[in-house]
């Protein structure tokens, strides 16, 4: 499977991914580090400088050398819509923000992939509405989380609200990262996972929605019936805007 994704468009700052990862290890650092659609090795190469050294990733776009933040043979192409294994088992597995790129058909087997790496699973994926490249299925927590009960994993967003605030790390991970852990017993019992939008991203959304909308004007796909009612619409109600506020300047001892 082909995705339509420009690495070079989105960045993202090992320094973010290294505070999420210290945060996420400060009782116990795992020995072993698997990345799933780790993309140029942001977050290998934070693992790296926290000190695990066994560290691998897989994505389905893979750089070359000058692209990455890891050494190239650390990363092996993989297509991510279908079943894989990548021959072994690691203390922890991530998948961020990768699961929105990947169709609805292929959400179970991705889930059914991460937990068959690893008994521990740090997990986002773009929220509905989220801006970004190629999200063909964004959904909120809640329903990922489904998806892990289904393989006997509880899932927890305590972490998100421990780095909520930490203006290091990307938003987007701030807005949608949860821990989902290995408990048959227990999967499914525990709380839903809310759906919330973090302030930051609300911003994202409404410069979204309003570049959307310049976008479809500027293109002149409507009718020109749309043009002909809209533009003078528009027009009049920017006319009455500025007489309303003339006549609030000529009111005696009113200020602006």
């Amino acid at each position: 499977m082909t995705i339509d994704y420009d690495h070079t468009r989105n960045t993202h700052t090992p320094e973010g991914a290294e505070a999420a990862l210290s945060t996420v290890f400060s009782e116990e650092q795992p020995r072993s580090l698997l990345d799933i659609g780790c993309g140029t090795g942001t977050w290998l190469r934070a693992a790296a400088r926290l000190g695990i050294r066994d560290l691998y990733g897989v994505d389905g776009i893979v750089l070359a050398q000058e692209g990455l933040h890891v050494a190239r043979e650390l990363i092996r192409q993989l297509d991510l819509s279908k079943p894989f294994f990548v021959g072994r088992r690691f203390d922890v597995a991530l998948c961020l923000e990768v699961a929105e790129h990947l169709s609805e058909a292929s959400a179970a087997t991705l889930i059914a992939s991460l937990v068959a790496h690893s008994d521990t699973v740090l997990f986002s994926a773009a929220c509905p509405g989220q801006p970004g490249q190629h999200h063909v299925n964004c959904q909120w927590p809640a329903y990922w989380q489904e998806l892990f009960n289904r393989n006997g994993f509880v899932c927890d967003d305590a972490l998100r609200w421990q780095i909520w605030e930490d203006g290091r790390i990307e938003h987007w991970y701030r807005q949608n990262i949860f821990v989902a852990k290995h408990d048959p017993a227990h999967a499914g019992r525990e709380a839903r996972i809310k759906g919330v939008i973090h302030p930051q991203l609300l911003k994202d959304m409404c410069d979204q929605s309003g570049a959307d909308a310049l976008a479809v004007v500027e293109a002149g796909i409507k009718p020109i019936s749309w043009y002909l009612e809209k533009v003078p619409r528009a027009v009049f109600t920017k006319i009455m805007r500025k007489i309303g506020r003339a006549q609030i300047r000529e009111v005696p001892g009113h200020v602006l």
